[in-house]
This record gives structure tokens, sequence and C-alpha cells, in this order.
């Protein structure tokens, strides 16, 4: 309510304004995208709806939990990517809608994170919206910005720390510089913004949701942020450029061989192109040195990228988008993604957003059907949000290298109060990139495990699933002695998957969630079943290129749109 009240205050304000110059847009859309709109398709967080009859407004309006997003103009980024006429006039009757709708603050879209959010977006994309328009549009969306700034300036402090201030702060700095006669907001947010830097941001480069997208986005609003204060020749204080400093070789550590960021905990793999341009923008040349970078290690040989979840997850109200990864990895050949984890299914709705939570959604092992982390009570954080609870509390990382290899060994003691068992992974990729050996072992440690899992095999076996989900472009084929599964790569490259003979290999359905997606695609899987019988059971496989793979592949084969719509 109070949002609403400073929402009204703010829109009765008689501030009309300018830029002070024309803005470079910094937001990336997605082409696909853009155009679905100007056919009349709509995505938001699950709810698909078609019909160029339809306003995007009527949309928010008729379902609420769309609302945030459709506020937020992430669309806009998309039409703008499109940018010819049609983009064009449809973009601009969509924002002069919303001025008409909800710019008096009376209805939904006035929170600081939304505001900011789409703030920005506005002032990007202002070239783009106001081509060939009279001065009565230019008056009317120039008092929307000021007004919306004026908003932001006064509740942004009531946002939880994390992206959503980030947002709602580099909004006001974005706008103050951006726009005439609004000068006198940038010093108070600019004070705020370096107290989060320093609160928020670790010596490591971490943050606390452990999500790799969050860290990528507060990435690109500091650059956002540094970029105007320079080109407004006023002084960026250096909490802002040690923060990217920090951040800068956590993100390298995060990106894959394709160039996409590791999709952990809530997070997808970016837009294209736009990890390499935060990465660019900070002007930043430090590398990752460390072994583990915000709780993920990583692998890289030849043309291969690996990247494992070795951390305990986010607790409390940083868990709301968190995950039951704990160990679960993913692997990259070159452009080509293997190995992922399903993705968030946010997008698609609450049923889908809590099974992509629970440990089967990851290319990890999971014992009985039981996830290593639970979701428990909603928290008071974003949307009540369901926090994960009865965590992993020890999860141990070594990194070493020989002549041949490079190896993790992880381990994780989810399972330990419930199964008396803990789990432990080796991962070893060779030095060339051209094979990774795992293992995978479920042991007890004490008395007191094997009491606990003495009890629960008095009642019955204890199954294990051992999964592999595979990226969407992969063709997967299992043998007829079910021994083996090959795996063949649009590039060409063929990768089998062994194991050694002690588990169950099978080759099932799944799904491969992402952000930029209109609905669930269909891919498989690799498991490896069976049934911890003894205090130690081990599972051994290995996933290598064949021998007629070559070293260096010719790779212009062209993903398929996963966009598309039937």
């Amino acid at each position: 309510m109070m949002h609403r009240f400073h929402a009204r205050r703010a829109a009765r304000a008689a501030v009309a304004t300018a830029f002070v110059s024309l803005p470079e847009p910094h937001t990336i859309g997605t082409v696909v995208r853009g155009q679905q709109l100007v056919a009349g398709k709509f995505l938001f967080s699950g709810l698909f709806v078609e019909g160029k009859e339809h306003s995007i407004w009527d949309i928010a309006d008729a379902y609420p939990e769309v609302s945030d997003e459709a506020h937020g103009f992430g669309w806009l980024d998309d039409l703008a990517a499109v940018g010819d006429d049609a983009a064009r006039t449809l973009a601009r009757a969509w924002v002069m809608e919303w001025i008409d709708r909800y710019g008096d603050g009376r209805r939904d879209g006035w929170t600081p994170g939304v505001t900011g959010r789409r703030l920005m977006r506005l002032i990007n994309h202002g070239p783009f919206v106001l081509r060939g328009q009279d001065k009565t549009i230019s008056y009317r969306f120039f008092q929307s910005l000021a007004r919306q700034a004026l908003f932001l300036s006064r509740r942004w402090n009531a946002t939880e720390p994390g992206v959503r201030r980030f947002e709602a702060l580099a909004g006001i700095i974005y706008a103050s510089l951006s726009l005439k006669s609004m000068e006198l907001y940038t010093a108070s947010a600019l004070n705020a913004l370096t107290r989060d830097c320093d609160s928020q941001i670790s010596e490591t480069g971490t943050i606390a949701s452990r999500k790799p997208q969050d860290l990528l986005d507060i990435l690109s609003l500091l650059n956002w942020t540094v970029h105007s204060l320079t080109d407004a020749d006023h002084p960026c204080p250096p909490a802002l450029t040690n923060a990217i400093a920090r951040i800068t070789p956590t993100l390298r550590a995060l990106r894959h061989a394709d160039g996409g960021l590791a999709r952990f905990h809530g997070g997808g793999n970016g837009v294209d192109g736009r990890l390499d341009e935060a990465l660019v923008a900070s002007r930043v040349k430090t590398q990752p040195k460390a072994h583990r970078h915000m709780g993920y290690a990583r692998l890289a040989a030849g043309r291969t990228t690996l990247i494992a979840d070795a951390a305990p997850p986010p607790q409390g109200a940083a868990s709301a988008d968190g995950h039951a990864s704990t160990l679960a990895f993913e692997l990259t050949s070159g452009r080509r993604p293997l190995v992922v984890n399903c993705g968030s299914g946010a997008r698609f709705g609450e049923e889908w957003r809590r099974a992509s939570r629970a440990t089967p959604s990851h290319s990890t092992m999971m014992i009985e059907g039981v996830s290593s982390s639970h979701l428990g009570l909603r928290g008071r954080g974003i949307a009540g949000a369901e926090l994960l609870t009865e965590l992993p509390t020890r999860v141990d990382c070594i990194l070493s290298e020989t002549a041949q290899t490079r190896k993790l060994e992880l381990s994780h003691n989810g399972y330990q109060p419930s199964h008396g068992l803990t789990h432990a992974r080796t991962l070893q990729l060779s030095l060339d990139g051209r094979s990774l050996e795992g293992e995978d072992l479920l042991t007890t440690l004490c008395a007191n495990d094997e009491a606990i899992f003495d009890g629960l095999r008095a009642r019955g076996s204890l199954p294990y699933v051992l999964r592999f989900h595979l990226h969407p472009d992969v063709e997967a084929a299992i043998d007829t002695a079910a021994t083996a599964v090959s795996l063949t790569l649009k590039s060409g490259e063929v990768w089998v998957l062994r194991h050694d003979g002690t588990a169950k290999l099978g080759l099932t359905a799944s799904v491969y969630l992402q952000n930029h997606q209109l609905k669930p695609v269909p891919t498989q899987q690799v498991v490896l079943s069976g049934h911890a019988m003894a205090y130690a059971t081990r599972v051994r496989w290995s996933l290598a290129k064949t021998q007629d793979t070559p070293a260096a592949v010719r790779d212009f084969a062209q993903a398929d749109p996963l966009d598309a719509v039937d």
C-alpha cells in the first residue's frame, strides 16, 4: 500500500524533462521473441496467450501472476531487437497505454525493483519509441520517466537487499544522469549503491543467492552505472569499480566454452552474447585463480568445460530461487552443451517451478526419490517463495592435477541425517578434454551412519538414481545390450557414456527449461539406477569422444530454435 501511496504522490509531480543526450541501448532482447510478440504470441511465466487482438496490459490485468514480468518491460528489449516499423508501432502503443492505465500510480507495476527495471528500459529505448512523434507524446513520455524516478528515490529502501535493490538504485542513477532536471537524485542513490556493493558482494565476488544470472545482472547494472557516470563527467565511487573487479573473475569461471553462463539455482545461460558483452564492458582482465568461485568448481581442457555445484545451497531468504543441485554438473564441448540441468521452471508456472528445484531435475545422484535439500516454509522474500531447508551442511571440494588429468573430488552430507549416507563424487577430465571419468559413491562414515542405514535397509532396499540430463540438440541412442549410450552433437562430435555394470543403464524422457522458450522443450536423460545394499555403493562411469571424432571440428551447424510454437 505504501508503494501505491508514493506512486500517486510521484504521479502528481509536475515534472517534464528531456534526455540530456541520446541514450545508447544497454539491455539486449531476443529477435525471435520480439517477432512472436508482433505476431500476437505472448508468453509470461508459463502463461501462453495468442491473438493480435490482445493488449499486453489486458493480459497483465487478467493474470496477476504475470504482472511483474509485464510491468518490467522486458518485452521492450525484444521489440527493439526486431527494430522494424511494426515492432516500433506496437512498442509505442503499449508504452503509451501503460502511461494511460498505470501512470497515475493507482494500479499495479509500482514496486521499486520493477520500476527500476522498467525505467532503464524506457530510457534505453526512448529514441526507438519516440521516433517521428509529436511534442505531446514526447511530453507525456518524459513526464512519466521523471515521475517514476521520483517514486524510486522515495521507495528504493523498501526493497530487500539483492538484485532487485540494485535495479532500483541503478534506475535512479541512470535516470538522474540521462534526464534533464533530475541531477539532484544522483548523490543519495550513489551512496546507497556504494553501501550495497560493499555489503552484498563478497571479497571473492559472490552473492548470497549463488545464482549466476543474478551476478551477471548485477555486473551489467554496475557497468551501465559506471558508464553513465563517466559520460556525465561525474566522479565514480571506487566501491563500484572494486565490485566490478571482484565479480568479473567469478563470472569468467562460470562461463562455458560456448559463451553461455552456468545454469544453476534458478538462473539461465543468458541472452546470446550478453555475458561476453558484460565482461568486455567491465574492462577487467583478471582471470579466475581459485578452484571454487561462488561455490562452483570448474574443469576446462581442450574444447571442454565442466562446471559443478560444489558448495552448500543458499540459505534463508537468499534461497528463494535455490535448487537442490548439490554436486550436479554441466558439460559443454565447444559450442555445444552436452550434459545440462533442466533449468528453472519458474516461467512455466508454480508446478514447473517446484519440480525444477528438486534433485531429479539435475545431473547428480539421488537416493530413494528424496532431494538433497527440501522446500520448506514460504518466506517473506520474493512473492513468499518456498525457501530451502534441511540442506547439506558440509560440501567438500578438492581440485588436483596430474600429467594426464584434472580432477575434482566432491562430497556432501545432505543424505547423512536421513539415510546415514554421504555422497562422494570424483570427476576426472583428460588434459585434451576428450574424456571424463566419473565415480559416484554412497558411503557411511561412522557407527551412527551405519545404524541409520541398517534401520532403513531392514524395511527394504534403498534405490538410487544417477542422472545425466541432455541438451535438446543431443541425439542419444542406447546400444542393444544397454551397456553404453552414444551422444551425437550438432557439430558432428560423438560422445559415448559407459558404466562399470553395477547399475542399470537407461534412456528416458526429460525437459529443458529456458527463460526465452515458449514452452518446456522435450529432451532425454541417461539414467544409472540401482540399490544401495552395503555401507559403500560405488558406480563408475565414463563419458568420452569416439576415436574417430577429430580434435578440431568445423562447427557451422545451427542449433534448433527453442522458441518455436507449434
